[in-house]
């Protein structure tokens, strides 16, 4: 079994918060009640958009281990309008701290058609505009993209994950989630 799930802003991506004793924060628990089933990968509670939840633990593997290079793709709401210097960095990798990143994809884009409200909204500076990227990786290092953008000066100010290999959020509000197939 494999599920498309549209996680919310604030959503742990995980059954259960073991992280603090009487803790409300919510987790999958409040929108998932599939027995058997696990998050393939991590989407981080600032983050929304597509997690892929899975009963199969080679599937499970096969998306979520770097070594597997499943392309995932986001969309980033970033502080300030990147140049194409700046973009090009993301195309030949970046120096983290960690490492060297792999190449990505990134193209500007307009703000992708039929996005939903975050609550909380996100903070606006008026005098520091902002922009959409589309960035598609193919590794997992911890808060990869927005380590990413902040490498090159554009802080992200939302991180939408919209599609994870051929699998896409399309047709899920946040919260909601369907059985896909198997690819």
């Amino acid at each position: 079994m494999l599920i498309a799930f549209n996680k919310p802003y604030g959503v742990l991506s995980q059954f259960t918060d073991k992280g603090t004793a009487g803790s409300t924060r919510p987790t999958l628990s409040a929108y998932i009640d599939v027995p058997g089933v696990y998050p393939a990968g991590r989407l981080d509670r600032d983050s929304e958009g597509l997690l892929l939840l899975t009963d199969d633990g080679k599937l499970q593997a096969r998306i979520a281990e770097p070594k597997h290079k499943m392309e995932k793709t986001y969309w980033a709401q970033v502080e300030g309008l990147p140049d194409e210097a700046a973009l090009q960095a993301f195309r030949t990798g970046l120096d983290l701290k960690d490492g060297h990143t792999r190449p990505a994809r990134v193209a500007l884009i307009d703000e992708p058609p039929g996005l939903w409200e975050r609550d909380p909204p996100i903070r606006y500076r008026k005098s520091v505009p902002d922009c959409w990227l589309e960035i598609s990786i193919s590794e997992g290092k911890n808060r990869q993209v927005r380590r990413m953008t902040a490498a090159i000066g554009h802080p992200t100010l939302r991180l939408i994950r919209c599609s994870i290999g051929d699998w896409t959020l399309d047709g899920l509000k946040p919260g909601e989630w369907r059985a896909v197939d198997v690819s």
